[in-house]
């Protein structure tokens, strides 16, 4: 029989107690009865709580870095052929975020973020989702967006925002959105998604109060460990918390946050402790262990919706082996060796295929036919949306309102003028339309 996958829950004595009447102390009683500490015990010793006493919160796997099966508990719940999906959405990433890496330092695109190292995490975690589930990404998820539709079109019409770019080329490159698949459209400020989450999550809730016959849903929202020092992480975790917010809130703990290394943005132990501290039920898992991330997920999203709802917090432990972006030079503040050791020694896709030949479903002939098939697939999306225009001038006054209000019909009309005045200052070909899409 399997054992069910255990995520630690924060102990009684910082639960929240609703209860219908204010707490009151009690004569002679050996324990608080306080709003801020429900049932804390008396103690007649000094002696303050120091976190070198507490054991560090354990990181939950399911296979190890050769590929070896170390929970027998462990039951795989998918098909062969889904086995195969969930890995070749991995790779397909990996070979997307090599090409385009490549096309900006060649000045086709103005910008880049790669995913590598951190891809387990994303297409482990989505696939434990449904489609109706509500996503809040940071803007290191394109294996999120994979996973659950996006296609290499859909990536590169955003990276080159042309005419097709559903957000209508007003995003800078790796800002991607899908209404379609439900997940909210990446912003550039760290952890800004966080409050949005809740709220999103608040709402769903509510939605369910007022008619139980909609589906239940929960909101995910993804983030690294560098957002967890902005203040929207702790006010989101607060609200949640305190909301019952049928929320998972998703840490990938890559080592860095831009420049910085974790054992420079803090003391505690990680990102899981913070958890425990607002009273959500958290686990560790191993980043690189698909499996892991999968199991996790599939069992939070059940606690999610469990009694109304509550968050969960999962800390996904993985490291960043690529720089932040295409405008960071990460061996500036880490050794070259280091990352070249992590690449070599627990890379996750590595290790999934580890797993899938130890169980017979993959071999070096189908990892060649599918490296080269997923690079022709990125190659000639990369060649389409290159070629395309880019959209008309008139969006980018479009859509933010019902009807253009009397500011933006003025200074679409300054455009139109700036543009006629100036006619060997600017160059309209690439946009669809040119300046008489502004009348």
């Amino acid at each position: 029989m399997r054992r069910p996958l255990t995520i630690p829950t924060p102990s009684a004595t910082i639960l929240t107690t609703r209860a219908a009447s204010s707490l009151s102390q009690r004569p002679d009683s050996d324990h608080v009865s306080f709003p801020g500490a429900v049932k804390s015990a008396f103690a007649t010793t000094l002696k303050f709580d120091t976190p070198s006493t507490h054991e560090p919160m354990p990181t939950y796997r399911v296979v190890d870095q050769h590929g070896v099966v170390v929970d027998e508990s462990f039951k795989l719940d998918i098909t062969d052929e889904e086995v195969i999906k969930l890995y070749e959405d991995m790779l397909f990433i990996s070979l997307m975020d090599l090409v385009m890496f490549d096309a900006q330092r060649q000045g086709r695109v103005s910008f880049y973020m790669v995913s590598a190292g951190e891809e387990a995490v994303c297409v482990g975690s989505a696939s434990a989702l449904t489609k109706d589930d509500v996503i809040y990404c940071q803007y290191r998820e394109q294996g999120v967006f994979k996973q659950r539709g996006y296609t290499a079109k859909d990536f590169m019409d955003q990276l080159f925002a042309n005419k097709n770019d559903t957000g209508r080329g007003r995003n800078m490159p790796v800002h991607y959105g899908s209404r379609e698949l439900n997940i909210h459209t990446i912003s550039s400020p760290l952890a800004t998604q966080l409050p949005q989450a809740s709220g999103a999550a608040y709402a769903l809730k509510m939605q369910r109060q007022n008619d139980p016959s909609i589906p239940p849903r929960v909101v995910v929202a993804y983030f690294g460990e560098g957002a967890a020092s902005e203040g929207d992480f702790h006010a989101a975790l607060n609200m949640a918390a305190t909301r019952s917010c049928p929320a998972i809130f998703i840490c990938r703990n890559n080592g860095y946050a831009i420049s910085t290394p974790t054992l420079e943005q803090y003391r505690g132990d990680g990102i899981a402790s913070r958890g425990v501290g607002y009273g959500i039920d958290t686990i560790r898992v191993d980043g690189n262990d698909i499996w892991a991330v999968r199991e996790a997920t599939k069992r939070a999203r059940e606690m999610a919706l469990e009694d109304g709802g509550k968050p969960v917090l999962i800390e996904a432990l993985t490291y960043r082996v690529s720089h932040h972006s295409t405008s960071d030079d990460s061996f500036a503040y880490r050794a070259r060796v280091e990352v070249e050791d992590w690449k070599r020694r627990d890379n996750p896709i590595i290790r999934l295929r580890k797993w899938m030949d130890n169980q017979g479903i993959w071999d070096e002939e189908k990892e060649k036919e599918a490296r080269a098939r997923l690079r022709m697939d990125v190659l000639k999306a990369f060649k389409e949306a290159e070629g395309e225009k880019k959209p008309p001038v008139r969006r980018m006054f479009e859509d933010v309102y019902e009807e253009m209000t009397p500011d933006l019909k003025r200074q679409m009309k300054e455009l139109r003028e700036t543009l006629d005045r100036y006619p060997d200052e600017y160059d309209l070909s690439e946009f669809e339309g040119g300046k008489e899409t502004l009348k």
